[in-house]
C-alpha cells in the first residue's frame, strides 16, 4: 500500500487532477505487484461506484445552485442579510456570515459558496475599510457552514456509500451549521469593537419590502427539498429535480434575470461539475478496490484497537486522521477513500450512523480551510488578492471555532440528532 500511496502523492505533486491521480497510482500499484489481470475488473468497479440511482440528486442540485447563483441570488440574499442586521459597528461581517448561512441552503458545495458570496462581500468589505486577509478568511470558513445543510452533496455521498437516510442526515446537518454560524457572529462581533469596524450603510426603509420579497424565493427552496422529503411528497431524487424546475422558474419568471444564454451557461456549467464529481467517485472505486485486495480496512480498524480499546479516544483519533486526509484531498473523493475503513471502525464508537456521517463531513470540510493547501482559502485567496499565508494566518482562530463545533457534532449526541427525531427519523 506504500506504494500506491507514494504514486499518489507524486502525481498530486506533478499537477495531475486528483481523479487522475487515483486511478494512475492503482495502475502503478497493479503494474509493479503482478497483477496486471486485476486491470480488466477495473471499468467494472469504476462504473458500480456510480451506479446509483440516488446519485442523480448530484446533478441535479448542482444544476438548481447554478441556475439560482445565474439569477444574482447571491446579491438578493446578501442585500437581506443586511437589512435583518441593521446598523451595527462591524455588521457587514456579520452579513457575511449570516449570508453564507443563506446561501448554504441553494449551493450544496463549499467551493461554489466561497466563490458566490467571496466575489460580492470581499470587495465590499475592502471598501468599507476591512483588511482583505480579514475578509477573504472570514468568507472561507463561512463557506463551510453549506455542506453541512441540504442540499449538500457530500452527505448525500456518504447517504449512498453507507445507505444512511439522507433525509435524517440533512435535518442532522442544521444544528451544527446554526451553531457554527452563531460563534462566527460573535467573533465578528467581538473583533469590530476590538478594531473599531466601520458601520454598515443603512436599508432605506420604503426598500425593506421589495428586499424581503425578492430574497424568500430563494430562502424557501430548502425548505421544500426537507420538507417534501419527510412529508413523503417525494424521495431525494426527485426533491433534486423539483429544487432544480423551482429554481428555473423563480429565476426566468420571479426575478427574470435568466436569459437563454445564462440557462444554456448554467446546464453546460453542470455538466462539466457533475463530471468531474462522477470521475472522482469512479476512480475512488478503484482505489477502494485496492484497499480491499490488501485488506486495509481491517488492519487499520485491528491497529487502532490496539492503540486504545476507549470509544472517546478512538473518535479523537478518527478525527485527526480526517483532518490530515482533508487537507490533501477534495471532500467527495476523500468520502469514497476512507468510507470503506470508517465502516470498520465505526461499530466500535458507539455513534449512531447519521452523527458519524455529519461529524465526517465537518471533519473534511474543515480541512478545505486549513492551510497549507485548504481549497476554499485558494478561492478567496485570488478574489481578494492577498497571499495565501496571510489569508491562512487570519483564518486561525476561526477554525479553531470550527474545531469547536467538531467536537460538539462527535461528543454531544443531542446537537445532531434532536432535529431528525422530532421530525419522525
Amino acid at each position: 500500500m506504500t506504494l500506491y500511496l507514494v504514486a499518489f502523492l507524486v502525481c498530486l505533486v506533478l499537477g495531475i487532477p486528483i481523479a487522475f491521480s487515483l486511478g494512475l497510482a492503482s495502475v502503478v500499484y497493479l503494474l509493479v505487484n503482478d497483477q496486471w489481470q486485476l486491470m480488466i475488473g477495473f471499468p467494472q468497479k469504476m462504473l458500480s461506484g456510480i451506479d446509483n440511482f440516488v446519485l442523480l440528486t448530484i446533478p441535479f442540485f448542482i444544476l438548481a445552485g447554478n441556475l439560482m447563483n445565474s439569477a444574482n441570488l447571491t446579491r438578493e440574499i446578501v442585500r437581506f442579510a443586511q437589512m435583518i442586521i441593521g446598523r451595527v459597528r462591524g455588521g457587514l461581517a456579520v452579513v457575511n456570515v449570516i449570508a453564507s448561512m443563506m446561501f448554504s441552503g441553494v449551493s450544496g458545495a463549499a467551493t461554489a459558496e466561497a466563490s458566490a458570496i467571496g466575489a460580492v462581500m470581499i470587495p465590499a468589505m475592502t471598501r468599507d475599510g476591512y483588511r482583505p486577509a480579514y475578509a477573504a478568511a472570514l468568507t472561507a470558513v463561512g463557506s463551510i457552514l453549506g455542506p453541512l445543510v441540504p442540499p449538500s452533496l457530500s452527505l448525500i455521498l456518504y447517504g449512498v456509500l453507507t445507505g444512511t437516510s439522507i433525509a435524517d442526515l440533512f435535518m442532522a446537518g442544521i444544528a451544527p451549521a446554526f451553531v457554527l454560524c452563531g460563534f462566527l457572529v460573535v467573533y465578528t462581533l467581538w473583533r469590530a469593537r476590538v478594531e473599531d469596524h466601520p458601520l454598515p450603510e443603512t436599508v432605506a426603509p420604503g426598500d425593506r419590502a421589495g428586499i424581503a420579497i425578492k430574497a424568500v424565493p430563494a430562502l424557501f427552496l430548502p425548505v421544500i427539498i426537507v420538507g417534501g422529503i419527510r412529508a413523503g411528497v417525494f424521495t431525494p431524487t426527485e426533491a433534486a429535480a423539483v429544487a432544480a424546475l423551482y429554481a428555473l422558474i423563480i429565476g426566468a419568471v420571479i426575478y427574470r434575470t435568466l436569459s437563454f444564454s445564462k440557462i444554456a451557461q448554467a446546464f453546460y456549467d453542470t455538466a462539466t461539475m457533475t463530471a468531474g464529481v462522477m470521475l472522482i467517485v469512479a476512480m475512488a472505486s478503484m482505489t477502494s478496490f485496492i484497499l480491499g485486495i490488501e485488506n486495509i480496512p481491517q488492519a487499520v480498524a485491528t491497529s487502532l484497537r490496539g492503540i486504545t480499546e476507549t470509544p472517546w479516544l478512538m473518535i479523537l483519533l478518527l478525527n485527526a486522521v480526517l483532518l490530515v486526509l482533508g487537507l490533501f484531498l477534495e471532500p467527495l473523493a476523500a468520502l469514497v477513500l476512507a468510507m470503506p475503513i470508517l465502516n470498520q471502525i465505526f461499530p466500535m464508537l458507539g455513534m449512531d450512523p447519521v452523527q458519524f456521517g455529519v461529524m465526517v463531513v465537518l471533519n473534511l470540510m474543515i480541512g478545505m480551510i486549513t492551510p497549507p493547501v485548504g481549497l476554499c482559502l485558494f478561492i478567496v485567496s485570488t478574489i481578494a488578492r492577498e497571499p495565501l499565508e496571510r489569508v491562512s494566518l487570519a483564518a486561525l482562530p476561526m477554525i479553531g471555532l470550527a474545531l469547536l463545533v467538531l467536537l460538539l457534532t462527535a461528543f454531544v449526541p443531542a446537537l445532531t440528532l434532536t432535529l431528525p427525531t422530532l421530525f419522525g427519523g
